[in-house]
């Protein structure tokens, strides 16, 4: 008996002691920052038959060119490992060197500035300073970075503030320590080079690459022993070398970093971290992840999806960085010091992300939104001109956007007018706008033969990118009471019916003359002859606020759909390679950008569900691919391929990035919680076990047509989708 009872009392014991570990698992908070994985978009697409053809030898396709380190959102340092100089974003997932650690990113081919490396022992001849590593003893989450330095036995551990970096590093022996400041190398050309000793425990210096120079002050935790600076006549190559007292086997370094100057990096040094200890600082930078990522809660879905969802919120807040320093001092684009009263930022990667990716910061950060579009007005007041990136004039579209949103803080008829420059005058933002304006489109060259690499003026991606920045402008136009030049944009934004052909039905490049481009081949892929980084199929659905008047073009709903259906289904010539146009379905590319709008192009013919059939191919098979499961299919573009998942992943899209209208699809997950900047919630449901969307409903009313307005997320209500 009294072992039946012992028994039974222990068996209550165990039913107890798991009732309380489910009860502290129920009442736990979930963290967010535990899904995300840094690496997802570091490793290469190999495929052949993913990709679309075979790359010649020695090509690395381009598969998201993300970086690991430890950043915050919009931050002025991304501290992460390089493995390759003058590769996107300096690591690459296959590579098993690290060469230092760099304080700068973007993932697109410049900054990976102050290259750091622990090290010791004596340089290995030709090969330099240098140690392999092991992804075995490597880990990383949003704020941090670890690795192993196999070749000098050293743990490093890294994390940072806004501004400033903070190095951890574990040596085997308290003797031998040093600490390689590579400062002749970076991503970007670098010109001049410095560094000095400050005290026993402080260096302070910069990188000059021309345009700009970037300052830095570190602090060290041990004395500093010697220095030895190496710089070959003409500053080009060299490096400075600091041995440290012997003494602690655990280096910290703390190092702050400025585009001004070493004072202001040493007073963003002292301000951010201060006394703060290394785990303070890695404590704080996951919280404010934690925080930002939390805005989105989802439920359901597989693991992966939660994976990639949070991954992809992570990488679309890393870009605009921060430029200005705790002061307020900035360097303007003449390269004066400013202080205006608001934290200036990099241009956004407009070309990219203005389709969603800056619609997402306006909706979940628009204080950083409102300082962006302040930084735009104030380099459009030094040059005349709103600043782009890359191609077309998609401030328009950003800026109306966000002024529809709400995200109001500046100086909006001032950006107005800059914005009218754009569309105005020549000389400026817009190329061949002259030619656009007298034409209604802009011409191509005669080219004999052309072919990937010809140079041209791209004339028909920016006629329909032009035609779509002249409906932004003419949205903000409304908004602000002018009425005259409303109606002009307005006409001129149908300027992308000049070039389509209804002999082939599609865009096609007009000669001088007016007449069509000979020797047509709508699948031939051009970096800028024709097409910006794509081919006739890509860009003949572009017309994202007239979609009902392209329907029209295509001579009506079912024609159109007929085209849509072979723009998904006709297979890319494998003869046909680009490098950043790869990953296809038939003719579509999600490997760039110029057709992520397409998938949603059924719905305008009433058919929701193929669009969701395409929709559900993307989420599912384009993301986390390859090998390891973490390459993307096609460059992230400083967070737009990202920000296409986070929103189509999220059941709705800005179809038009500069309306303030979403285009809704059914979610991959049963429910979405989006907490707005002002505390109000957005709870999107899924209903029913289907992918077919059959209803919307907001707040319980059925809603007509397909799109929601932004009012939902001003307000808070619910969004009901139901499906079949």
């Amino acid at each position: 008996m009294k072992i039946i009872k012992y028994i039974l009392g222990l068996a209550s014991c165990v039913v107890l002691a798991v009732a309380c570990q489910q009860k502290e698992a129920e009442t736990k908070p979930e963290k967010y920052t535990q899904y995300v994985n840094t690496f997802v978009g570091t490793a290469p697409l190999t495929d052949p038959g993913f990709i679309g053809y075979t790359p010649p030898k020695d090509w690395r396709v381009w598969a998201g060119l993300t970086y690991p380190g430890a950043s915050l959102p919009n931050a002025m340092v991304q501290l992460s490992p390089i493995t390759a100089y003058h590769t996107g974003a300096g690591y690459q997932y296959e590579d098993s060197i690290i060469y230092g650690f760099t304080h700068t990113n973007k993932g697109h081919w410049n900054l990976c500035n102050i290259p750091v490396l622990p090290v010791v022992g004596a340089v290995n001849g030709d090969r330099g300073y240098q140690s392999e590593f092991s992804h075995d003893e490597e880990t990383a989450s949003p704020g941090f970075y670890s690795v192993k330095l196999q070749d000098f036995d050293i743990n490093v551990k890294l994390t940072t503030t806004l501004r400033c970096g903070f190095h951890q590093y574990e040596y085997a022996s308290s003797n031998g320590k040093k600490v390689l400041f590579d400062l002749s190398r970076a991503n970007n050309h670098v010109r001049e080079w410095d560094i000095t000793r400050v005290d026993d425990h402080s260096v302070q210096g910069y990188q000059n690459m021309g345009g700009e120079t970037i300052y830095f002050f570190a602090k060290l935790s041990e004395p500093i022993a010697d220095m030895e600076v190496v710089k070959p006549e003409g500053n080009r190559g060299g490096n400075a070398l600091i041995t440290l007292k012997d003494g602690k086997k655990i280096v910290e370094m703390q190092i702050g970093l400025s585009w001004v100057s070493t004072d202001n990096a040493k007073a963003n040094l002292d301000f951010e971290i201060g006394s703060k200890t290394f785990d303070q600082v890695r404590e704080d930078a996951d919280q404010q992840w934690e925080t930002l990522l939390s805005k989105v809660k989802v439920e359901g879905g597989s693991e992966r999806n939660r994976e990639m969802f949070y991954s992809s919120l992570y990488r679309s807040f890393l870009w605009p960085a921060l430029r200005s320093d705790v002061n307020g001092d900035f360097k303007d684009t003449k390269g004066e010091v400013q202080n205006k009263g608001f934290r200036y930022y990099t241009i956004p990667s407009l070309w990219d992300t203005y389709r969603n990716k800056l619609v997402l910061l306006s909706m979940i950060s628009p204080d950083v939104s409102n300082d962006v579009i302040r930084t735009l007005q104030d380099i459009g007041e030094n040059r005349g001109f709103i600043p782009t990136f890359f191609h077309g004039d998609h401030a328009a579209a950003y800026v109306s956007g966000a002024y529809l949103r709400g995200v109001r803080d500046y100086d909006v008829q001032k950006v107005y007018q800059l914005l009218l420059n754009n569309a105005t005058k020549e000389g400026g933002t817009r190329p061949h706008i002259a030619e656009y304006i007298e034409k209604g489109y802009i011409s191509t060259p005669v080219v004999e033969t052309p072919h990937v690499e010809s140079k041209a003026k791209a004339g028909v991606s920016k006629t329909l990118e032009y035609s779509y920045d002249d409906y932004s402008l003419a949205l903000l136009a409304k908004e602000l009471g002018d009425q005259p030049t409303y109606e002009l944009m307005s006409e001129r934004s149908l300027n992308f019916k000049n070039l389509f052909d209804s002999s082939t039905n599609f865009m096609r490049g007009r000669l001088e003359d007016g007449s069509w481009v000979p020797n047509f081949d709508p699948q031939y892929p051009y970096y800028e002859y024709m097409y910006r980084e794509a081919n006739a199929w890509q860009v003949s659905f572009f017309a994202p606020h007239a979609m009902p008047e392209l329907v029209a073009l295509y001579g009506g709903a079912d024609s159109f759909e007929a085209k849509l259906d072979s723009l998904f289904s006709v297979p890319w010539n494998p003869n046909h390679i680009a490098r950043n146009v790869s990953s296809f379905i038939g003719q579509y590319c999600h490997g760039n950008q110029p057709d992520h709008e397409t998938p949603w192009a059924y719905y305008f013919v009433n058919k929701p569900e193929k669009s969701q059939k395409v929709l559900d191919n993307i989420l599912n098979n384009f993301y986390g691919v390859g090998e390891h499961g973490i390459a993307l299919s096609g460059m992230d573009d400083a967070g737009e391929m990202s920000s296409w998942y986070v929103f189509a992943a999220a059941g709705f899209y800005p179809l038009s990035a500069g309306d303030e209208e979403y285009i809704v699809s059914v979610p991959l997950f049963d429910k979405v919680s989006w907490t707005t900047p002002v505390g109000k919630e957005v709870v999107i449901s899924k209903q029913g076990s289907g992918r077919a969307l059959q209803d919307i409903q907001v707040d319980g009313k059925t809603l007509e047509g397909y799109f929601i307005t932004h009012d939902l997320f001003s307000s808070g209500g619910k969004l009901d989708i139901k499906t079949k």
